[in-house]
C-alpha cells in the first residue's frame, strides 16, 4: 500500500506490511499479532498529520478505521467513538444534536483516536476540555488499559502519547454539553467572534458556530477541498512557539504574543531549549516547562522572516500555502524530501531574524526537519 493515497499531503512511499482490521476486536488481535514479531510498526490514522518519507516505511502500517459512536447511560453526556471515526464527522453529528463543546473543532481533518494525541485545539476549544478518558492498548505491555484524560499529560498540541508512550488508541470518551437553545460554549477566540459579529464570552447556536469555523478554515485552504490546491498539506507544519518572559522582551515589539499559563508546552527557544539539545530527527519535540511563557505567532514569524506565501523552493512542488502561510502543500508531485527541504529553509530562516527554533506539528515517519 502507497501511503501517499493515506495521506492529506500526498507524500510517501509503500509500507512492507500494511493491516486495516475492521472492528476493535481485529484491531487489537492484529496491534498483538504485529507487535509479538518485534517488527516496526506504526499507527495510521486519517493520514491528516502525518509526512511519510519517499522510502515508505520499513515495517508495518496497522491502519485504524473502526467506526461507531455510542452515547453512555448516565447524567452526564458522554459519548464513546471508536478510533477510526472521521473527527469533523463527529463534530457534524454533534452539532446536529445540538450538543456544544466541540463546535469550534469542525473542519479539523484526522480520526478521533488520533484526536488525543495531538490534543487538537482551534478557536478557543482543545479536546482537553471534553476528554474523560481513552482505551489505550498499551505496547510495553500488551494491556488494554482505559486511561484518564488527566493521566495523558494533556498541553498544547502535545501529550504523553505524542511523547514516547506507545500504544494505540481504541477509542475515547467525551463528555459534551446540551442546553435547551442549543448554544455554544462561550466564544473564547477574538476571531471567530468578529466573524460571528459578536463579543468574546457570547454563546451561540452551536450549528452557527460551527458554519462560521468552517468558513474560517475554507479561506486558510484549512478544510479537505479536493478543488483547493491549498488543501494537500498536513495542516499547521509547525507550533506556534512558546518562550520565556524573558526572551519575549528581546524581541522587537510587533512580533505578536500572548501570555500562557504555567504548562509543560513546547519551547522552541534556544534560549530555553539550548541549541545544543535540539535534536532535527526527533519525531516530537521535547516538551519542557516554561513558567508564565509568551506564545508567538509561528505564521507572523514565518512571514516577517522573508518567506511569502506561495514561497517554493526553484524546482520544488512544495510550497508554503497562497493562503496560510503554516501550511506546507503538494502542490502535484512533491516529494517528502522536498517537503522537508523546504520547512529546514523556513525554520533556518525563523532562527536568524528571530532566534527562535520552529517545531514541526506533523508526525514525521523517515523525514528529518
Amino acid at each position: 500500500m502507497n501511503l501517499r493515497e493515506l495521506t492529506t499531503i500526498r507524500v510517501g512511499g509503500a509500507a512492507a506490511e500494511f493491516f486495516a482490521p475492521q472492528t476493535r476486536e481485529q484491531l487489537i488481535e492484529t496491534a498483538r499479532s504485529v507487535w509479538a514479531t518485534g517488527d516496526d510498526w506504526i499507527a495510521l490514522g486519517g493520514g491528516s498529520n502525518l509526512v511519510v518519507a519517499d522510502e515508505g516505511v520499513p515495517g508495518t502500517v496497522i491502519h485504524v478505521v473502526t467506526r461507531g459512536i455510542e452515547r453512555l447511560p448516565g447524567e452526564n453526556l458522554v459519548l464513546r467513538v471508536q478510533a477510526g471515526e472521521s473527527w469533523d464527522g463527529l463534530v457534524a453529528a454533534a452539532v446536529e444534536q445540538g450538543w456544544a463543546g466541540i463546535e469550534a473543532l469542525s473542519g479539523i481533518p484526522g480520526s478521533c483516536g488520533a484526536a488525543p494525541i495531538q490534543n487538537i485545539g482551534a478557536y478557543g476549544q482543545e479536546l482537553s476540555s471534553t476528554l474523560v478518558s481513552i482505551e489505550f492498548l498499551d505496547y510495553l505491555s500488551g494491556d488494554f488499559l482505559r486511561l484518564p484524560a488527566a493521566e495523558l499529560g494533556l498541553g498544547y498540541r502535545c501529550s504523553a502519547l505524542k511523547g514516547g508512550r506507545a500504544g494505540i488508541v481504541i477509542s475515547i470518551d467525551l463528555e459534551l454539553s446540551q442546553n435547551a437553545d442549543a448554544l455554544s460554549d462561550p466564544i473564547d477566540h477574538a476571531q471567530l467572534a468578529t466573524a460571528l459579529g459578536v463579543s468574546v464570552g457570547d454563546r451561540l447556536p452551536v450549528a452557527q458556530v460551527r458554519s462560521a469555523v468552517l468558513a474560517l478554515r475554507g479561506a486558510k485552504g484549512m478544510l479537505l477541498d479536493p478543488a483547493d490546491p491549498d488543501s494537500a498539506s498536513a495542516g499547521s507544519f509547525f507550533t506556534n512557539p512558546i518562550v520565556s518572559l524573558e526572551f519575549a522582551r528581546s524581541l522587537p515589539l510587533d512580533v505578536p504574543r500572548w501570555p500562557v499559563k504555567n504548562d509543560s508546552s513546547t519551547a522552541a527557544n534556544p534560549r530555553v531549549t539550548p541549541l545544543e539539545s535540539y535534536d532535527p530527527g526527533r519525531l516530537s519535540p521535547t516538551a519542557v516547562t516554561v513558567p508564565g511563557g509568551m506564545k508567538l505567532s509561528a505564521a507572523w514569524l514565518i512571514e516577517h522572516s522573508g518567506v511569502a506565501r506561495g514561497f517554493r523552493l526553484p524546482g520544488s512542488r512544495a510550497a508554503i500555502s497562497s493562503k496560510h502561510s503554516l501550511a506546507i502543500v503538494n502542490t502535484g508531485d512533491a516529494t517528502a524530501a522536498q517537503v522537508a527541504e523546504l520547512a529546514r529553509y523556513i525554520q533556518t530562516r525563523v532562527l536568524g531574524a528571530y532566534g527562535v527554533v520552529l517545531q514541526p506539528e506533523p508526525v514525521l515517519v523517515g523525514v528529518h526537519v
